[in-house]
């Protein structure tokens, strides 16, 4: 009998990076997005309520593998120097259904989200779109601009937190990764001169009014998969072509997609899937703004794990 634990490949956070650059899980998701898989068939993840946060099992199966996330979401974490998002990640192989690979599950949920956050906003964007807003701290929130850099040449990033000292060390860390742009902390006001909004944040209500944001502005909000919370004002949603990842999923878990729809500010059927935006069934609005409203999805990690496991030396 085969030792499947001996077989397996181990990938932790370094090797990921190693192998997997965020140039490349942009073009993996973006690749998913163009093909024949369409997302509102990606197999329903499950989320449970557990001591101290929640547990999510995310799996999906497509271009010959298999995969599953063990996730968990610790609103705790970060006052104990940990990230708010822990987990592993298991590939099977699609026909035999055997592990093939376990990744570090963490550091692939922090390069995924903002790879599927950058693949959307590079077809929605306009080519000369540099000036950003970016709400939150923490990692989403650096590692989106990251993301953002490598779709756009940005010109000026602002970063806006709740929490002095760590909106410093995000400025100082998005200093590292962005030299060429200017870099410092920002408040609501600088939404007078974005063109790109990131909202990266654990807010139960909407974070700036909805008039603040800008006609050609495109607008990420990926803080919450819950009901009750939202990022952005139902009016922003009204006013605005609003991008998902699933109608299904959007209309469970986006707060604020949800609240938008119960307020009477957008209807369901106007919501555009990015499988419809990447494989040109509906069109970037030019006379709106823009808004992209993810809650992450199996699919998104099985892309950028795929990419993973496809190049390195065991396969």
């Amino acid at each position: 009998m085969p030792d499947v634990i001996a077989d397996l490949a181990l990938i932790d956070a370094t090797a990921l990076a190693d192998r997997v650059s965020m140039a490349d899980a942009i073009r993996a998701v973006g690749e998913v997005l163009r093909g024949d898989f369409d997302p509102e068939d990606d197999l329903p993840r499950t989320i449970l309520d557990v001591p101290h946060g929640q547990l999510l099992l995310m799996p999906a199966a497509f271009g010959g593998m298999v995969g599953q996330k063990l996730a968990s979401v610790a609103p705790g974490n970060p006052a104990r120097g940990r990230e708010r998002i822990q987990g592993v990640y298991i590939v099977l192989d699609g026909v035999t259904l055997a592990p093939i690979a376990v990744l570090d599950g963490t550091a692939l949920t922090a390069l995924r989200t903002p790879a599927v956050s950058a693949a959307a906003v590079d077809v929605l964007a306009g080519s000369a779109a540099g000036d950003l807003v970016v709400f939150g701290a923490g990692p989403q929130a650096v590692r989106h601009v990251q993301a953002l850099s490598t779709i756009r040449s940005l010109r000026t990033v602002r970063m806006v937190g709740r929490d002095a000292a760590r909106t410093a060390a995000a400025v100082a860390e998005v200093q590292a990764l962005v030299p060429a742009a200017a870099v410092g902390v920002g408040s609501v006001r600088d939404l007078v001169t974005a063109d790109l909004i990131v909202c990266a944040t654990t807010a139960t209500d909407p974070l700036f009014p909805a008039d603040a944001v800008r006609t050609d502005a495109v607008v990420v909000a990926i803080g919450s998969h819950e009901r009750d919370k939202a990022e952005l004002p139902a009016a922003l949603l009204g006013r605005g072509q609003v991008v998902v990842e699933s109608r299904r999923v959007a209309a469970t878990e986006a707060g604020d997609v949800i609240r938008a729809v119960e307020a009477g500010a957008l209807r369901p059927e106007d919501l555009v899937t990015m499988h419809e935006l990447f494989t040109g069934d509906v069109s970037p609005a030019r006379d709106r703004p823009r808004i992209v409203k993810t809650c992450g999805m199996g699919w998104q990690d099985l892309a950028v794990a795929a990419r993973a496991v496809g190049t390195g030396a065991e396969r």
